[in-house]
């Protein structure tokens, strides 16, 4: 079976680049994406989590803007499709995992987590990841981990632990799709960060002038989502659908304005 997982998606433009692009894609079971930036760079809304539906997505993953709207809050209690970090303070609306059915028949766990290095305070990801697993998600064959930080160490530390009992660790957050995609020695996919769905040409799906005058002078400046030059960065993976374990993992980085030759080659 074939899941995708989409980088996190930045801005309008990002929600473009993934309602032009996913389509075309063939024999894909499951796809999940990270839209914590979905609403102008930080947070999403219910309509902007109603168009990343409607354009493909089955499961949406989040972070540590997921409340910079708090409008999404109520719909986080209603709609299981969309998730929130598990180690989010417990008195928050929705829930971190949930089981979906494929098209293919099979179950997958999907668990949402956020790191605690350089972050936000949230609670243990370790104990989070351990009862989950250990319970709601226990008889999911296939199972995956957004696991939503900043710290590489923290993100492959998580990846060994969890080598084995889940399908794969893909990290998300830091807006670079890194190189170390593999499987590993138990039969668990492994990524440091999938990367972004948003402008190549910015900082992190930002536009560069205000954030390099930050880094220059020390003085806020407004952000603003840079448009041109989209990227779809994403994680391809295959599992056997009985073991859960990865049989086949590529990274994909998909140029909008070239992405049907890609598409050619990928499907």
């Amino acid at each position: 079976m074939r899941i995708l997982f989409i980088a996190d998606v930045v801005g309008t433009d990002g929600r473009r680049a993934v309602k032009s692009i996913l389509p075309a894609f063939d024999g894909v079971d499951l796809v999940i994406a990270n839209g914590e930036n979905a609403a102008g760079g930080l947070g999403i809304t219910p309509k902007l989590a109603r168009e990343l539906f409607r354009s493909g997505v089955h499961v949406i993953t989040t972070g540590n803007h997921l409340f910079r709207r708090a409008e999404i809050a109520p719909m986080l209690d209603e709609e299981p499709r969309i998730l929130r970090p598990q180690n989010f303070r417990s008195r928050a609306p929705g829930k971190g995992y949930g089981t979906f059915e494929t098209s293919s028949g099979v179950t997958v766990g999907v668990l949402n987590l956020v790191g605690q290095l350089y972050m936000d305070p949230a609670d243990d990801p370790v104990s989070a990841a351990d009862a989950i697993l250990d319970g709601p998600l226990a008889d999911a064959p296939v199972r995956i981990l957004d696991f939503h930080a900043e710290a590489t160490a923290e993100k492959q530390a998580m990846g060994f632990f969890l080598d084995g009992r889940v399908s794969a660790v893909l990290g998300t957050h830091t807006h670079v799709q890194t190189s170390d995609l593999r499987i590993l020695d138990k039969g668990t996919a492994y990524q440091s960060d999938v990367g972004m769905t948003g402008s190549l040409d910015s900082v992190i799906g930002m536009r560069i002038e205000p954030v390099l005058q930050k880094f220059l002078t020390g003085i806020n400046h407004r952000f603003e989502v840079e448009k041109k030059n989209l990227i779809l960065d994403m994680t391809v993976m295959d599992f056997d659908k009985n073991s859960g374990k990865a049989i086949y993992v590529e990274p994909v980085r998909i140029h909008e304005t070239h992405y049907q030759e890609q598409l050619d080659i990928l499907n």
